[in-house]
């Protein structure tokens, strides 16, 4: 079992490492390609490589795959054409302060649909572990002033975000319904239902004259991005919840807006505040209380 939480620990740092470098990508993608055509071609490239490489494994577990293709085709439109592309249209309406809290709801999103569909035991330093993890991530969000946040004022934007993360934490907990498939074959077959999912948008965006080509930044972009969010981090978070559960795992999704800040600072120019160390201090306070005193 101690073997098992350090290899998911490992896992979920590299998973949301991985989703910090997207936020970074996202915004160089910004003026190199338009939002649905960089969801379609990122799970299009994604599909491809994985079906290239994992083409056996499609065909030994082909009868699951193909008994269990509704809920497949639901969890992998929910958790990647689905909430990507929420994030992309929200952030045409909405502020960075916004979309940070927001996401920072999704652990506590997921520990209470673990409870409320799996019964899984919560505790009270568990509880207190989530809310500190939140008090970090309105930190970053807020720039370390607090007080925005009686300025907020939600819009059409905002409530995008929020099933944006709704759909998401849906789909961490709809990974414990495994049907019985291995990692890499669960992966390939998400992906292949998020290209499929993403085609009708992608269609709007072209019918709607708003669709812009990649430029060779934009390709290089989009490779980068099908490499390690689209690729690695969603290998790493889909074992991750096999090995310590959904609710668990999901407490570390509050490291994506602090990797994101730090990367942000290296390779978009920002600046390195104190708020950030603060943040980033109560973020692994929480998931060590989270995880110190985790039910049993």
């Amino acid at each position: 079992m101690f073997s098992e939480n350090k290899t998911a620990y490992l896992l979920l740092i590299i998973t949301t490492l991985g989703w910090g470098c997207n936020a970074v990508f996202a915004k160089l993608a910004v003026g190199e390609v338009s939002p649905m055509l960089l969801v379609s071609i990122r799970w299009l490239i994604t599909m491809v490589l994985l079906v290239c490489l994992f083409w056996k494994k499609l065909q030994e577990e082909r009868e699951i795959i193909l008994s269990h293709w509704r809920y497949l085709f639901i969890i992998g439109t929910a958790g990647y054409t689905g909430f990507t592309t929420l994030i992309y249209l929200g952030a045409h309406s909405t502020t960075a302060v916004n979309i940070g809290i927001i996401q920072g709801s999704m652990p506590a999103m997921i520990l209470i649909g673990s409870y409320l569909f799996y019964k899984t035991p919560v505790n009270v330093p568990q509880i207190l572990g989530v809310l500190i993890t939140i008090v970090g991530v309105i930190i970053v969000s807020t720039a370390g002033d607090v007080m925005v946040l009686t300025n907020l004022m939600f819009n059409h934007g905002d409530l995008l975000m929020l099933i944006a993360v709704v759909l998401y934490a849906a789909y961490t907990l709809g990974l414990r319904k495994n049907p019985g498939l291995g990692s890499l074959t669960l992966f390939v077959t998400l992906s292949i239902a998020a290209f499929v999912s993403s085609i009708p948008m992608t269609i709007l965006e072209i019918f709607n004259d708003q669709a812009h080509w990649p430029t060779l930044r934009g390709w290089i972009i989009i490779m980068m991005i099908v490499i390690y969010p689209s690729f690695i981090s969603q290998i790493s978070f889909i074992k991750s919840v096999g090995l310590i559960g959904p609710g668990r795992a999901g407490i570390f999704v509050n490291l994506v807006p602090i990797f994101s800040s730090i990367l942000a600072v290296n390779y978009l120019g920002e600046t390195f505040e104190s708020y950030h160390s603060v943040a980033l201090l109560l973020v692994f306070a929480g998931i060590f209380l989270f995880e110190r005193f985790k039910a049993v």
